[in-house]
């Protein structure tokens, strides 16, 4: 009898050939008159280390139109739209450190000092007052299903006009070291994916201004909206996906979690003056 071995990852096909992606993000045959046993496993801890990857490729991915590193921290500007685009977040701060030079910067340009707090990343004082709970929520990068929705570089007017926020053309478009998308299924829904990389290596999607209007939801235009993003991350080798959604949008995290997505850890804002 030849040695038996595990396959580890998420199973995707099931039939005469099993396909399973693995943490890599390689797909594996397995032929299912092979397969002894199938056991599911818990998922894996998050460790801090993990957050600060996913924090710092994200960061890359929504910089605002000036940033800056500051005693390991990344500071973002992005002409007050947007809290991500206008908020510092501790990428590389190991201990508690001086932030009067962060409260200077963002002052020098008249937005609030705003700094993003993922989980262990920044102790939080007791007491301080907090904004707008995020859940950052994982997911593999493979297409969910046929999309016809288009993409292109740049947000057109079309896109611009679904959107409905009054974000800056260059606050959407910009990225460090990366590639961004918009993609638009006409008359009804919009959204910006970006590909950037983390410390680690890993290549990251990070999917974000998704938007369906009104009239059109319930359709499922969301999830085939983001399935093209999807299918653009994996043709950048992205290989894993990521979203940040507020806490209290269900409709949001129920969409995702429906894509496979899980929460892999929660951030929110802070402002620097509290610290």
């Amino acid at each position: 009898m030849p040695p038996l071995t595990d396959v580890i990852g998420h199973l995707e096909v099931v039939g005469p050939t099993l396909k399973v992606r693995t943490k890599r993000g390689d797909v594996v045959d397995v032929a299912a008159g092979d397969v002894v046993a199938i056991k599911a496993l818990a998922a894996a801890p998050v460790r801090t280390g993990d957050i600060r990857n996913l924090e710092h490729a994200a960061a890359l991915a929504w910089p605002g139109v000036e940033h800056q590193w500051i005693d390991g921290w990344l500071l973002r500007f992005g002409r007050g739209c947007t809290r991500r685009a206008n908020s510092a977040v501790p990428l590389a701060v190991s201990t508690p450190s001086d932030v009067s030079e962060l409260i200077d910067w963002y002052a020098a340009r008249a937005v609030a000092p705003l700094v993003a707090v993922p989980d262990r990343l920044l102790r939080i004082p007791p007491g301080a007052a907090t904004d707008a709970e995020n859940l950052v929520m994982t997911g593999d990068v493979i297409t969910q299903r046929p999309s016809t929705a288009a993409i292109a570089g740049r947000p057109d007017e079309e896109w611009l006009r679904l959107y409905r926020r009054n974000v800056p053309f260059d606050v959407l478009t910009a990225v460090i070291d990366g590639e961004v998308a918009f993609a638009t299924i006409a008359d009804a829904a919009v959204g910006r994916g970006a590909v950037t990389e983390s410390p680690d290596g890993a290549r990251w999607l990070g999917m974000s201004a998704v938007h369906v209007v009104e009239g059109a939801r319930r359709r499922s235009l969301g999830r085939e909206l983001c399935s093209a993003l999807l299918a653009w991350g994996a043709e950048r080798g992205a290989t894993r996906a990521y979203v940040q959604v507020l806490a209290d949008n269900t409709a949001a995290t129920r969409l995702y979690e429906s894509m496979g997505f899980v929460v892999h850890h929660r951030s929110r804002y802070i402002d620097a003056r509290s610290l």
